[in-house]
């Protein structure tokens, strides 16, 4: 392979030539127009995704490896519709002892939030500590213990917004920190603020499965994350003597209607003060990110390329 090894996904620039280590998070066998095999990848470090593509010896490297693999690719970037690819001309198999004298080391494959995770599980808990009622706060202590490992790790979503090692915890915190500062400015009730944000999503601890990457369990595609989240925090109620029924209920209005329209899965829409503020943070929260993360690729032009979901360009500034 060429000697010159990729820099930081970050930072890769077009027309660059060389070799590197990534997390293959998909990989999608396809037939271009004309009828020819390639190979539609996302390659991943702790910086970023870049797409790539295989279009020489598709069928032969095809079996050098599979999504979820930690893979060493040699290849060019360029760019496609003004965004940077990856065109891969050889790919194969992480093997962890031979290729370790390179370099090769899983973390740095591995895309992470941007804030270490013990700093944000420190105000995680604090948030917790500043809960009032102590029914509400018994409850958030028994979930973030229950769930302690995987809420240290999850992401967020598939691939949408906090798409990566960490992202759910980096999510729910944010969320909580906007939410209260709207709430003292509406004079909503913060208890069930904090509640909202760090429980509105947790059934994505049992809708998403997470290792090198993400992929919907079958829980998760049958039943979905905002019924899976409600079922959880019933169980954990009933569990907690006396807990009061209003205000089991009042948290998991804020759930089941935290995406705030019928259209964009909600089962109710928001009812309650505190169901409007958490909606409308949980909504900026993830459109935030998903201008960081398209801000993020590299690409020429003073905007980025058309985003679908956001369904605008953005500004480089």
């Amino acid at each position: 392979m060429s000697s010159t090894r990729f820099p930081n996904i970050r930072v890769l620039a077009p027309e660059f030539a060389g070799w590197g280590f990534f997390l293959c998070t998909q990989k999608d066998v396809r037939h271009g127009r004309g009828g020819d095999l390639f190979i539609a990848l996302s390659l991943q470090d702790r910086t970023g995704l870049v797409r790539g593509r295989i279009f020489n010896e598709a069928a032969q490297l095809h079996e050098e490896f599979d999504s979820g693999d930690f893979v060493k690719v040699q290849g060019r970037t360029d760019l496609f519709n003004g965004r940077l690819q990856l065109l891969v001309d050889k790919i194969r198999r992480v093997d962890p002892d031979q290729d370790k004298g390179q370099g090769f080391r899983e973390e740095d494959c591995v895309l992470c939030a941007p804030r270490p995770v013990e700093e944000m599980w420190s105000e995680l808990d604090e948030l917790i500590l500043h809960v009032r009622d102590p029914f509400v706060r018994e409850l958030l202590r028994r979930i973030t213990t229950q769930h302690a490992e995987k809420l240290r790790i999850w992401p967020a979503a598939q691939t949408v917004h906090h798409a990566y090692r960490g992202g759910f915890l980096e999510h729910i915190v944010s969320v909580a920190r906007s939410a209260l500062s709207l709430g003292a400015a509406y004079g909503a009730n913060q208890d069930l603020l904090t509640a909202g944000a760090l429980l509105h999503d947790i059934g994505k601890l049992e809708e998403l499965e997470y290792d090198r990457s993400t992929r919907y369990t079958r829980d998760g595609n049958l039943v979905g994350h905002v019924t899976l989240g409600t079922m959880m925090v019933r169980t954990a109620t009933a569990a907690i003597p006396d807990f009061p029924d209003v205000v089991r209920t009042q948290i998991e209005h804020l759930i089941v209607s935290h995406h705030g329209h019928k259209e964009f899965g909600a089962p109710v829409e928001p009812m309650t003060i505190e169901a409007m503020i958490l909606s409308a943070v949980d909504d900026l929260d993830a459109k935030i990110n998903q201008v960081r993360q398209a801000l993020a690729e590299d690409g020429e032009g003073e905007f980025t390329p058309y985003h679908s979901r956001l369904g605008r360009v953005l500004w480089r500034g």
